[in-house]
């Protein structure tokens, strides 16, 4: 058996859970089913999954565990104007009236292939943990409607932590959509914590109606869409992500609520930050390099916010797609906008579009940040971002916070 590097954080777990069981995953195959026990345990994840109990350890060995496509028909549309839409969807995993906690022995090497568009579906299960293993394999639904993802939550808590989702790329021609890294639906209350989301071929994560999440450390880069968007009536917390390689970057739309800080957004076709329809997006801290388009953007009379503590550089080296090869780019009414204490530069058309230029008001500046590499952006010890940002924000020792993303509140220390 190959479960040894796991003792410590079972031991966590179970302590943290209770009397609760540990039951044994491993794709030994052959005609026995199992018990669950170390020495015997069960050969099927499905079937594991399935007789565990509310608040059991599911913990799985390295090797393949390949899902059977089941039909998965919704009442709700998660992204349709009429919510009451039926939609014609597939699942692989299904964790479903329980919470449990699944764990692998590592992102390589222990993976579920999901063949399916929701791949690791979890439905009224609440405090249910997915850790130390990758999902792959999804196949696109031919229904436009269904919201694809390796990872769909409904009505459930669940803690998305160290995981890799990568590789769901099977999508026929003839539908735009594709599959993504996570999908929080109604009701999801998701922590998604340092994970690796790559090359998927639709948003990394994605909030629908009234979910919320609390995304931080993670590493998205390589999809379709957004590398996460906040819709609907959704809130987020998105904290020291790294979004790279999306069509556009992070995006608060529709009534959504949205603390975006610390996040490199960077290489996106598009633009990198942008809150649009009537949402509110507090954008602090972060870097936002070198993306198609603009950098950050207004984009509704009645979106509401504040971009302060930023470094918006080098945007602007695609043909306009989506906004003026700019800065931060003004759609909307700078009323509600606190625009301040932001590093704006090397933009291939300026700092700023449709609005005035802000270089010298509100304490935004336009200097060299003298970041020690474009990898971690991290500021010289003579950078001029040290100590002169928004007064309001400290750092974690307490003094003036920083531009970018070693500054405020939510810095790694």
């Amino acid at each position: 058996m190959r479960y040894g590097i796991l003792t410590f954080l079972i031991m966590l777990v179970v302590v943290s859970q209770g009397q609760t069981a540990i039951l044994y995953i491993d794709d030994l195959g052959g005609n026995v089913r199992g018990t669950g026990s170390r020495s015997d345990p069960f050969r099927d994840l499905q079937k594991g999954i399935d007789l565990a109990q509310n608040g059991d350890t599911l913990m799985i060995a390295a090797g393949h565990f390949i899902s059977k496509q089941y039909a998965y028909t919704e009442s709700l549309c998660g992204n349709c104007q009429e919510h009451k839409t039926d939609v014609a969807a597939s699942r692989g995993f299904m964790i479903q009236n329980k919470g449990l906690t699944i764990i692998g022995s590592g992102i390589d090497s222990t993976v579920l292939v999901t063949n399916a568009g929701y791949g690791v579906m979890f439905l009224n299960s609440r405090e249910s943990r997915i850790m130390n293993l990758k999902i792959t394999g999804g196949m696109r639904d031919l229904d436009g409607a269904a919201t694809d993802a390796a990872i769909v939550v409904k009505w459930s808590r669940v803690t998305i932590q160290n995981c890799l989702l990568a590789d769901n790329t099977n999508r026929p021609e003839s539908v735009v959509v594709g599959i993504g890294g996570v999908m929080g639906r109604e009701g999801a209350e998701l922590f998604i914590i340092n994970n690796r989301i790559e090359n998927n071929t639709w948003d990394g994560v994605a909030l629908y109606r009234g979910a919320t999440a609390y995304i931080a450390d993670n590493v998205i880069n390589g999809g379709r869409g957004a590398g996460i968007g906040i819709t609907w009536d959704a809130t987020a917390t998105v904290i020291r992500n790294r979004i790279s390689n999306y069509w556009k970057g992070i995006g608060s739309f529709g009534d959504t609520r949205v603390i975006c800080s610390n996040n490199v957004v960077f290489d996106n076709l598009g633009w990198g930050i942008i809150a649009t329809g009537t949402s509110y997006m507090d954008a602090t801290n972060n870097v936002v390099y070198h993306n198609g388009n603009c950098g950050m953007a207004i984009w509704s009379e009645e979106c509401t916010g504040r971009f302060s503590n930023n470094v918006v550089m080098e945007n602007g080296w695609r043909k306009e797609w989506v906004c003026p090869c700019v800065g931060i780019w003004n759609y909307g009414n700078l009323f509600n906008f606190d625009i301040s204490f932001n590093n704006v530069l090397n933009n291939t058309d300026g700092s700023y579009g449709d609005m005035p230029d802000y270089s010298e008001r509100n304490g935004n500046t336009s200097l060299d940040p003298k970041f020690i590499d474009t990898e971690s952006f991290k500021p010289a010890p003579d950078s001029p971002l040290i100590n002169r940002g928004n007064p309001l924000l400290s750092d974690p020792d307490g003094t003036q916070s920083d531009m970018g993303i070693y500054g405020g509140p939510r810095a790694k220390r």
